[in-house]
């Protein structure tokens, strides 16, 4: 299975986001999503799950949890925007994560964490980055893809 893993898009959907995940089964979104437009953008690639970022609260959470256990190929993934708010379940296979907006592929104590860094104009990334996760019933693992430069607002795409 492969699920596409974003963060951190703070109301700007970046038109290299379709492409990237062209075939992914799933996007999971880990917070600071910025508007509800993101979600509808992503919503038409694949089915979309998120977490609520602390840049989100202003939106309400978007109405959206803080964090998600999921199921997934027959692994568990936990997703939340930050690293320090994760409470894994027993089992837990990999935590997706964002807020740092510094992209990391990092496996400790059994786990595999996934930040797939920022997506978004707002920070002080230079890159625009997503995430791509790999997931069978053995084997889990994550490739960080760059979309890119990050390019100023009002730079020829709209926000």
């Amino acid at each position: 299975m492969l699920i596409g893993l974003i963060a951190d898009t703070h109301g700007f959907f970046d038109p290299r986001v379709p492409p990237a995940f062209h075939g992914v089964d799933l996007i999971l979104h880990a917070g600071d999503i910025g508007s509800t437009e993101v979600l509808t953008a992503l919503g038409k690639i694949s089915s979309v799950k998120a977490v609520a970022g602390n840049n989100d609260l202003h939106l309400a959470g978007l109405g959206l949890p803080v964090h998600v256990d999921l199921a997934v190929a027959g692994s568990r993934i936990h997703l939340v925007h930050r690293l320090r708010d994760a409470a894994p379940l027993e089992g837990t296979a990999v935590v997706v994560y964002g807020h740092s907006h510094k992209a990391v592929v990092a496996e400790s104590d059994g786990r595999l964490y996934v930040n797939p860094g920022a997506a978004g104009r707002v920070g002080f990334h230079q890159e625009i980055t997503v995430a791509l996760l790999y997931l069978d019933q053995e084997v889990s693992r994550a490739e960080i893809v760059c979309l890119g430069p990050r390019k100023p607002a009002g730079a020829g795409t709209s926000d």
